[in-house]
């Protein structure tokens, strides 16, 4: 042992193991790392080499008697029927099935999914009806022939610690530098700090954030084999990792046949792995899921509130080199087209999985670290009792580039690292500063490649700075970027249109950054030249255009705002006297609503004296109702010198707004294309820029 061990085992007596034990038999076997350790600390609590080994050998033997591997179910199965019950180590399962009107026991390795089990087992455990629990269970055999079952569970003893004190935790804490609990971090989860730097460190504590901070949402992409996933399907019995790819909101958040609370109730981290590959059939799953990263609360007929973090972890196929020296590619680029700006602006910390280091024995330590079940219980503790959040705020100043979002990941990434690496206090001023900055840069990966996707200025201010005690001003940048113009300054490239304006890069930033023009693409209905040339910068070779307004084809995506009636179809009435418009869906009230809103566009437009509506009726249109509410509104239009005149066409089916200008303008799912709004008196009810939109493309071009 070396000093830090001796101090270990002397501060925390009991709750220490030698991790290179748990290698030596974690390779072996495909058992979690908690349940190797939970027998090795009943087996090997000694540091005497005797003891050791023959606690060893107690460890091999239980895992050979008791551990049932995937290739042995049939085995063990039959060792329960000639003995009458054994007692296995297993991850156990507890199902509910409808058409038995009863739950069932399953476990992964003994291959049986109908076991009976008593109602006790899953009322004190309720991950066991969450994701799973592994457990030390007695399996008996039932020689009953009228029952329809031939196992039941006699016995359940789940691998945890019964009890944690967290004082103790604290005052064991308080008798180390923080390099030295930071090397009692990294021990127990297996790396040996004397191999690794500072900021490699750092990342791996940054791992454990979702483990010990409320609602707190983590991304990862980096190379393969770099053990991102480790952390939350391994490391804690408190985090759950969902592979594969399908994610439902009945699973995650609340299924409403069963009146159940789902992962995000269950566990204090829900890890989504291969996140590139998830797949999401309901739209509803990521607008409940940016609820829920946004405030830790969501409703779904009932108003549901957790603690749980969401972390994502997934591959980078392209260099980072490539990706942030690219105008097209950005660090987003493997999450899944659904996962839109509003998610992406959720995220605290971007970990740059491409500085980790490839799994590889010589990083694995031969030292003593914390039991992996006595730290993870320290995490869940802090994680739901604990809140370092307004220690944060009162200590931290920050520049006026960070926004709203920025600030709040921010505080909760250094609110995590106090908790880590100081539960029993405040860091020093460098200490704490040194957890600033890191937070800073981390949440600063998330917003460059935000800004780098955004055709406009929403998300530009990416230099996100600090003040430090000496009162001067430090802004921090992300080392794989700082050079990178296409990432520091990307084009406003237009995405929807393809008109090209010839003039400096510069007249954009009011920067003068090279001499010779390049070409960009402005993505904006109006262009006004003059203003362009008042910017202060040098142009050469504007083309001015004759028309103000120009085509455009862009889509609104599930949970965008800012798109009103106004915003789309205002820039291209100037002038226009007459407007036609077919929609098949007039035909609620809701809907009827919606085509007021659009006739208040044109009363403000006073060249506008006639307006056309082509809709439908179905069987369950009341027409008298829809008749008379168009009435009121004809009514109202007259009073302002406009005729309305309604048309019906059963054969309608597109939606189709024409100026008599030659403006069409087409929008696919017609005036229909907000969602409902979730409250009655919430903001967007009434605004409809404000207003969240359902899914659909928007052409508007000139005949």
């Amino acid at each position: 042992m070396d000093a830090l061990d001796k101090k270990l085992n002397e501060l925390f007596d009991g709750k220490v193991v030698r991790k290179d034990l748990v290698h030596r038999i974690k390779k072996g076997t495909n058992v979690p790392t908690f349940v190797l350790e939970f027998l090795l600390a009943r087996y090997c609590a000694s540091d005497d080499p005797d003891e050791i080994k023959a606690g060893m050998e107690a460890v091999l033997e239980t895992l050979n008697d008791n551990y049932v591997r995937p290739n042995e179910a049939n085995h063990a199965q039959s060792k329960v029927a000639t003995k009458g019950k054994f007692r296995f180590i297993d991850k156990v399962h507890v199902n509910y099935i409808e058409k038995d009107k009863r739950h069932w026991a399953a476990l992964e390795n003994f291959d049986s999914r109908r076991i009976a089990i008593s109602e006790k087992y899953y009322k004190d455990h309720d991950r066991l009806l969450q994701g799973g629990l592994w457990a030390e269970v007695t399996i008996a055999y039932n020689d009953i022939e009228e029952d329809d079952y031939a196992f039941y569970i006699e016995d359940l003893r789940p691998i945890q610690l019964s009890r944690f004190n967290f004082n103790q935790y604290c005052e064991g804490r308080a008798q180390c530098t923080r390099d030295e609990w930071l090397s009692f971090i990294l021990r127990s989860v297996g790396l040996e700090p004397d191999k690794l730097t500072q900021r490699v460190k750092m990342h791996f504590l940054a791992r454990l954030m979702p483990l010990v901070e409320p609602n707190f949402n983590f991304i990862e992409l980096g190379p393969r084999g770099t053990g991102k996933s480790y952390f939350f399907s391994e490391f804690s019995p408190y985090s759950t990792l969902i592979s594969g790819g399908q994610a439902t909101k009945a699973t995650l958040f609340y299924n409403n046949q069963r009146k159940q609370i789902g992962l995000v109730g269950f566990w204090d981290t829900v890890a989504f792995d291969e996140v590139g590959g998830i797949k999401i059939r309901d739209q509803d799953t990521i607008q409940i899921m940016k609820d829920f990263m946004a405030n830790g609360r969501f409703s779904r007929g009932v108003e549901v509130i957790a603690d749980a973090s969401m972390a994502f972890v997934g591959n980078l196929d392209l260099s980072v080199e490539q990706i942030v020296n690219s105008e097209v590619y950005d660090l987003f680029q493997p999450l899944p087209k659904e996962f839109d700006l509003a998610m992406m602006d959720r995220f605290a910390c971007y970990l740059p999985g491409w500085e980790m280091p490839k799994n590889s024995s010589e990083f694995l330590t031969s030292n003593y670290g914390f039991i992996t079940d006595y730290i993870a219980e320290a995490f869940h503790y802090q994680l739901k009792q604990t809140n370092r959040y307004e220690e944060v705020s009162s200590r931290i100043k920050l520049g006026n580039a960070v926004e709203g979002r920025d600030e709040k990941g921010i505080k909760k990434i250094v609110a995590a690292f106090l908790k880590i690496l100081h539960p029993d206090g405040p860091p020093s001023d460098e200490e704490f500063e040194e957890y600033v900055v890191y937070a800073i840069e981390s949440r600063r990966r998330v917003k460059e490649q935000m800004n780098k996707r955004k055709s406009d200025d929403e998300f530009a201010k990416i230099n996100l700075s600090y003040i430090n005690t000496k009162g001067d001003e430090i802004v921090v940048y992300c080392p794989e970027s700082r050079s990178a113009l296409a990432t520091q300054d990307p084009y406003r490239r237009n995405i929807h249109i393809d008109h090209d304006l010839s003039f400096g890069k510069q007249a954009l930033s009011g920067t003068k950054e090279k001499d010779n023009p390049v070409t960009i693409k402005e993505s904006v209905a109006y262009v006004d030249d003059s203003a362009i040339l008042s910017r202060g910068a040098e142009v050469q070779d504007v083309d001015r255009l004759e028309d103000k307004v120009v085509e455009r084809h862009f889509e609104i995506r599930y949970g965008d705002t800012g798109y009103s009636y106004e915003s789309i179809i205002g820039p291209y009435l100037k002038g226009v006297k007459s407007v036609e418009i077919d929609d098949p869906y007039i035909r609620s009230s809701h809907q009827v609503h919606n085509f007021v809103r659009l006739c208040e566009v044109f009363v403000k437009v006073p060249s506008i004296k006639k307006i056309v509506l082509v809709t439908s009726y179905d069987e369950q249109t009341d027409v008298k109702e829809i008749s008379d509410r168009l009435g009121e509104l004809k009514q109202s239009l007259l009073e302002l010198d406009i005729a309305l005149e309604v048309k019906v066409n059963e054969n309608l089916h597109d939606c189709e707004i024409r100026l008599n200008n030659d403006w069409i303008i087409k929008i696919g799912r017609g005036l229909d294309f907000y969602q409902k709004p979730e409250l009655s008196f919430g903001i967007g009810s009434n605004d409809l820029a404000l207003r969240k939109c359902l899914e659909t493309k928007v052409d508007i071009f000139q005949v």
